[in-house]
């Protein structure tokens, strides 16, 4: 009985550190690859950028007398 966890024990330690294994090795060639060169193309000329501005309205000078509202009961 105890033989047969320790195998188990030994197994999945063993695959834990094979998988660990093999994911730090891609990550280590695909770390190595040069990325591709590109090709610097000329930036076309920036043409300037207009904008729309409003005037502020001017606040009123007098306002209307405040309105009463009666709600229905």
């Amino acid at each position: 009985m105890f033989i047969g966890i320790l195998y188990l024990f030994l197994t999945f330690l063993l695959c834990f550190i094979l998988v660990h294994l093999l994911k730090l090795a891609y990550l280590g060639i695909n770390s190595l690859k040069k990325p591709p060169k590109t090709e610097e193309k000329p930036t076309p000329k920036q043409e300037p950028v207009y904008y729309i501005v409003e005037k502020k309205r001017a606040r009123k000078a007098n306002y209307s007398d405040p309105k009463e509202i009666q709600f229905k009961k």
